[in-house]
């Protein structure tokens, strides 16, 4: 009962999100179309998401939650609190450096992210001008996992469960207010990624330090723990980011065809990653804190009963809902998108885009229940 509770904690946040989402989708849809202008943002907007999910919310989160929950579970609070300070300050130095050097490279990275661009000068100046607005949401975000793999390790899923909620009100604010002031509402919605993921960052600092962990930030020292945990990272970047490295290919390919393809995926996309977010993400973030406990005093049946009970809850929810997004996708995207600039014809190639999507989400959803 334990990780049903904690899975519609997650799930509930996550339907708020999505709604969010929706909304904010439509509007870009109505505002962006599915044209040049639309494929140079959703390339900016991928960029930061890519490493976001594949190593902060996939790999890294994967590998801290499980000695962070350990450390709490057998050693107490005060050597957890330091495991994560540890973790905290060589991220934050890792990730700098990372930022500042595809800040710098920005053009070399477009030119491998969307080759096609490059037949359109002016496309491609702005996917780089847009990805190094949208870049630093990267550095945020991943402070956001660890502080969210604190929270989640405390049994205390609701605030980081509710972060994506930010990054919806932002760009639904860039659309209605910030694009009067931007040269395009493109523009506008990369300021606003970049601000939502600073306000994500303030509101898990909030609400970490109200129960009680007050994370410092040390020099930077690969101790023995943090080579456990880097040790960990690769091969769970590896297993978990399939989906990751797919959609980054799908982008490289889009890209080479007519204008509009990259923008048919990621609407596409984001109706999939509807049920992948209220069953896998909810599945995954409730089942790694509560696992790793169980493991680490040795509970193996307790171990084995909440692997079990993840998988059918995974299963019971995701095969109707892959079944229902294959056959009605083109009303689902009708409904949703096709409005001011986003026409028939864009609704007919996303609904096509999603229909095949959709067949791989049981198998996705699965990973997220399997991956902890």
């Amino acid at each position: 009962m334990i990780l049903l509770r904690n899975i519609a904690t997650v799930g509930g946040m996550t339907m708020i999100s999505r709604v969010l989402g929706f909304v904010r989708d439509i509007l870009v849809a109505a505002a962006l179309g599915a044209g040049p202008l639309a494929d140079a943002f959703f390339v900016a907007f991928k960029l930061p998401n890519l490493f976001r999910r594949l190593f902060a919310e996939g790999a890294f989160s994967a590998a801290f939650v499980p000695q962070f929950a350990g450390y709490l579970e057998v050693n107490g609070k005060e050597v957890a609190r330091v495991f994560a300070e540890q973790a905290l300050s060589v991220l934050v130095w890792v990730l700098l450096v990372f930022v500042v050097v595809l800040e710098l490279a920005m053009p070399l990275v477009i030119l491998g992210f969307a080759p096609g661009f490059v037949g359109s000068p002016e496309q491609f100046d702005l996917a780089v001008l847009l990805s190094r607005i949208t870049l630093p949401y990267l550095l945020f975000i991943s402070l956001v996992s660890l502080l969210a793999g604190v929270m989640n390790s405390l049994g205390r899923f609701a605030a980081a469960a509710a972060t994506p909620i930010l990054l919806n009100l932002c760009l639904i604010g860039a659309i209605l207010w910030l694009a009067r002031f931007t040269p395009t509402p493109a523009h506008a919605l990369a300021w606003g990624v970049a601000f939502a993921g600073m306000a994500q960052f303030c509101w898990m600092l909030f609400h970490t330090l109200r129960a009680g962990v007050n994370l410092r930030l040390p020099f930077p020292k690969l101790t023995p723990s943090i080579r456990v945990m880097f040790a960990r990272i690769v091969p769970v970047a590896i297993g978990a980011g399939v989906y990751q490295i797919s959609l980054l290919i799908d982008t490289v390919i889009a890209s080479l065809l007519p204008a509009g393809s990259i923008s048919y995926l990621f609407f596409a996309d984001r109706v999939n990653q509807l049920p992948m977010g209220l069953v896998g993400v909810a599945v995954g973030t409730a089942l790694l804190p509560l696992l790793a406990r169980q493991v680490r005093a040795g509970d193996e049946i307790a171990a084995r009963h909440s692997q079990n009970r993840a998988v059918e809850y995974t299963l019971f929810l995701a095969l109707p809902a892959a079944a229902a997004l294959v056959v009605i996708s083109g009303p689902v995207v009708t409904v949703l998108f096709e409005r001011g600039a986003f026409t028939a014809e864009d609704a007919a190639a996303t609904a096509g885009a999603l229909a095949v999507y959709a067949t791989g989400l049981p198998a996705y959803v699965l990973v997220k229940g399997l991956s902890p």
